[in-house]
């Protein structure tokens, strides 16, 4: 169902309550109160994204036949087909409860938000600067470790027309250089919920998201990268249902 014009503003007003909501929610318990627990973090990203989810009537299932559980110590990184801005809330709602996203380092110098994603432990690795591109590696394996799910669209950005875009090989690199697990996921279907660069909501959209087997990054190294990247590459293919789709 296309959405009628006060419905369109009453998602893009509720969505910009709950971004903000949160960014401030993470700023105060951080560099205020000085309290911030990671459960805080997960349970108040869980409420924006289902506040996103509901308003939107997304009805979503999650398809998960190798019964993913995370193991204490490991480090995992997500690695998701990218069709719409509802990929993360859908995510935030279908995988482990510790998820944050690896974050264009552009967006921590935006006012509030910035700050946000800084204090709810989101992480961004800066490759154009040796020196902080190591130390931003050491912080992401370190926070990988503590129990921190990382959540990577390898395409680097969103689709324009639903299909999988080429990988960019900076997720893979941080994957092999940090010895992490890549879970491959496929959504189908949020690219109905919202047309790229329109404001064209659709309601009351059926979303699947399918886990993929593990993949060992550690197999690898940064020399068959291309490898790697291949093989996640074609288990997000059929994942996501493009290995269907009439050429």
């Amino acid at each position: 169902m296309h959405a009628k014009l006060p419905r369109k503003l009453w998602i893009m007003v509720t969505a910009t309550y709950a971004t903000v909501c949160i960014s401030l929610g993470a700023i105060y318990h951080v560099y205020i109160k000085r309290d911030y627990e990671r459960a805080y973090g997960d349970r108040i990203f869980h409420w924006y994204a289902k506040k996103i989810i509901d308003v939107t009537r997304v009805r979503y299932a999650v398809n998960d036949p190798f019964d993913l559980e995370t193991e204490p110590g490991k480090r995992y990184i997500m690695m998701v087909n990218h069709r719409s801005l509802f990929d993360i809330p859908l995510s935030v709602l279908s995988l482990p409860d510790s998820l944050r996203m690896l974050t264009k380092k552009e967006l921590f110098r935006v006012p509030i938000w910035g700050q946000g994603l800084k204090a709810g432990e989101f992480v961004s690795i800066d490759r154009s600067d040796l020196q902080k591109a190591i130390k931003d590696l050491a912080e992401a394996r370190r926070i990988m470790e503590s129990g921190i799910v990382l959540w990577i669209a390898p395409e680097g950005t969103r689709s324009r027309d639903g299909r999988l875009g080429p990988f960019k090989k900076g997720g893979f690199v941080m994957a092999i250089e940090s010895g992490a697990t890549i879970v491959p996921v496929g959504i189908q279907g949020s690219e109905k919920i919202l047309k790229p660069k329109t404001f064209d909501f659709y309601l009351d959209q059926e979303v699947t998201i399918n886990i993929g087997a593990p993949i060992e990054a550690s197999r690898y190294t940064l020399d068959d990268k291309e490898q790697l990247m291949e093989e996640v590459r074609q288990a997000i293919v059929s994942l996501c249902g493009e290995d269907t789709l009439v050429k």
